[in-house]
Order: C-alpha cells, then structure tokens, then sequence
C-alpha cells in the first residue's frame, strides 16, 4: 500500500461521518431509551469472545459470517461478534444466573466477513432485546410490540410484518424422513423459495405425505388467505401443526387490533435462524427495501449449552440502516460561538452555559471562520462590561 491510497478501507467498511453520525447516535440512544422505559436492562457485551461461546446454539448460522483470530495469551480461537444475540444468552444462563424473568438490551457495531445483503455493509449497529425465563405466548407479544415500537421510533413509514413458526418446517421434514443429502437440498430450496428445485425434489412424493405437504406449502405466503391454505394442506397432519397455526392465527389477530397501520402476513417457506429458534419467528420489512429490517423470534435451547437451559425470544434491527429508511426528523439544536478572548469573566460565562448548552469557542486560527458552519445560530459579545448571548446573522 503507498501513501496516496493509505486512507483506503475495506469493502463494505465506512467512517461515518458528521451529520449521519449524530443521527445515528441520537436514533440509538432513543431505541435503547424506549427499551429501557419497558423495563429491559442495558448491557455491553465484549467485541471478542472465543469461538465456542459465539457459535453456541447456532448452529452454522454465524461461522461463515465471523471473523476469526487467535488468542495471543491463550492460543486459542477467538471471533469477533457478527451478532450479539449469543452473548446475551452467555450473559443471562451464566454471568447474572437471575431466576425468573430477565430482559436484557444492547446496542454496538457486530463485524460481518461479507455484506449480508447488498445494500448493507460489513459493519453493522446491531440493537436488540433478549426476554429470558419465560415460554409464555405473552412474552412474544411483548417483544413484538416492542420491536413495532422500535420501528415507530425510527419513523419508518408502511412497516409490513412477516409470521411463521418454525415447528411447521421441522415437523414435516423429520415426519418425511428423507436421507440427509436430500434433506439438505430440500432445506436450500425452501430457503430459496424455489419452487421448481422443491417440485423435482418432491414431486414423486404421495398426496398427503410429509413431502406433498411441504411441495405445497412451499407455494402458500401473503395475508389471511395463506394461513388458510396453510390450514388445508396441513389438516390432519399432527397436533404440533395444528398448534403452531393457531398460535399464529391468535398472534395476527390481536397485532392486527393494536397495529391497524402494520401491514401482516405469512411466510411457510422462512427458515432464517432455522438451527436456532424453536418457535414464532418474525421479520419486519418496508417497501423498497428487500431485506428485513427488524428480525426475532423464540430460541429456546441456546442457553442449555451454557449450562443453563432458559427459554429466551427477542429481536434485532440494524439502527444505521433504520436511519437511511426512516422518515424520523431529527432537529439539531443550535450552538453558541464564542471568541478567543482571554477574558477570566468569558470562562466562567462559557462554563455557565456548557450546563445546557453546545458552545463552540473559538482558537487563534479561527479568526475568519465563519460560525454559522460550524452549527452555531448565536455568539457571545461583550456589551457593557458582560458577555451576552446574541442570535447570529
């Protein structure tokens, strides 16, 4: 690398700069406030952790999106964060070790290998709640309404959101008892949602099977009418099925009361997080934007691995990305310019002030800089003796 191109960073990694950053600072610290004001407790897991405690309960999910190095002191494997979802599990099975109910929330840059999606970079500000110690459908609920009102937050405007249930895909894969290959291709297609691939793979499956079901399902998302179709093609198939449906059905229904402006449907072919949540899945989206822009669901094995089995749901959202999307409005409050005076009075004038307000002061080489660039609306003069405030311009 010369020294011409040695400001150069990485693809997909960027400084971000004056004005988006106080934009982004400010949607995260009212997202983090909204979380807390629902009772959830703010923590701030490491940037680094070994590998075992990242990769815990997911799976191959994280492994190819992690950055790995070695442990100087320990020699062993070491990863940087690509989602904190698993240190907040780490935090509750094993670092509090609370019994009952315990809500946990946390914002910070996760480290991606590659871009997750093409319009998102490697460095994400991933933000989150975790609910731990309850199994309860009420404990779903809340964390729905609290990513909504995350959303609400960030101005987002025509927020859709998306349903499914993992328990549907894994009941009918495990009741077909396919050999592992095929299970293999069959999982990628759905995840595709490729219809062709799924009927050469399940075509010669018999009506009613496991496999016809899942060939079917794979045709069935959108609003009301899908869970419907869902409900024909999977009748008399197992009660598991038929709990995980009315479960859906009972969580639309009453979102669809409380959120009348959310957009609601259904998605039998979403296996995202598939190694890891047990349960209701849910992804929020917005129009023009092909990626989800808030994500959670119910996980309830994670915390086994730490020793500490824990039933567990929450969600994540991207705050960078919630800020481009956004129609939030932000005022920047002004800022008061003072001059390089030695006065002792204007030290003491400028103290006062910096309690509630910015102030900007100026240095020997300011002198013909303009303040008004530099965000202030007022300067302190001297008029009779006293340092006053008055409005620029």
């Amino acid at each position: 690398m010369t020294v011409s191109d040695r400001w150069l960073l990485p693809d997909g990694v960027e400084d971000i700069l004056p004005p988006l950053a106080g934009r982004i600072e400010s949607l995260r610290r009212d997202v983090m406030d909204t979380c807390q004001r629902w009772g959830y407790q703010l923590v701030i897991p490491p940037l680094i952790e070994y590998l075992e405690s990242l990769f815990t309960g997911t799976g191959n999910d994280l492994e190819l999106q992690t950055f790995k190095l070695t442990d100087q002191l320990t020699g062993r494997m070491m990863g940087v964060r690509a989602d904190m979802t698993p240190q907040a599990a780490r935090i509750d099975a094993h670092t509090l070790g609370e019994e009952g109910i315990t809500r946990l929330c946390y914002a910070g840059h996760v480290l991606h290998t590659r871009p997750r999606h093409m319009l998102t970079g490697r460095t994400p500000i991933q933000a989150g709640c975790e609910l731990f110690g309850s199994a309860s459908e009420a404990a779903d609920m809340e964390v729905i309404r609290l990513m909504l009102e995350s959303l609400r937050v960030a101005g987002l405007p025509r927020v859709h959101l998306d349903l499914a249930h993992v328990s549907i895909y894994e009941s009918l894969i495990g009741a077909a008892d396919f050999e592992r290959d095929t299970e293999a291709a069959i999982f990628d297609a759905m995840a595709r949602k490729s219809v062709p691939e799924l009927d050469q793979l399940l075509g010669h499956c018999k009506p009613g099977s496991a496999g016809a079901r899942l060939r079917e399902l794979a045709r069935v998302s959108g609003g009301p009418e899908a869970l419907s179709d869902a409900r024909r093609i999977l009748e008399g198939a197992s009660e598991s099925l038929d709990a995980a449906l009315e479960q859906l059905a009972r969580v639309s229904d009453m979102l669809a009361k409380e959120y009348p402006e959310v957009g609601f449907g259904f998605d039998f072919c979403e296996l995202r997080g598939y190694n890891y949540h047990t349960g209701l899945v849910f992804a929020a989206y917005v129009p023009g934007h092909g990626d989800a822009v808030a994500k959670g669901g119910r996980y309830d094995a994670i915390g086994s691995d730490f020793g500490r089995a824990r039933p567990a749901t929450g969600f994540s959202l991207d705050i960078r990305a919630l800020v481009s999307l956004g129609e939030r409005v932000s005022s920047r409050p002004g800022a008061v310019w003072a001059p390089a005076d030695d006065d002792p009075a204007l030290d003491g004038v400028i103290a006062g002030l910096r309690m509630t307000e910015t102030v900007v002061r100026a240095l020997p080489e300011d002198k013909n800089t303009d303040p008004v660039l530099k965000g202030c609306d007022r300067k302190l003069v001297k008029q009779g003796g006293q340092w006053v405030v008055q409005k620029l311009g």
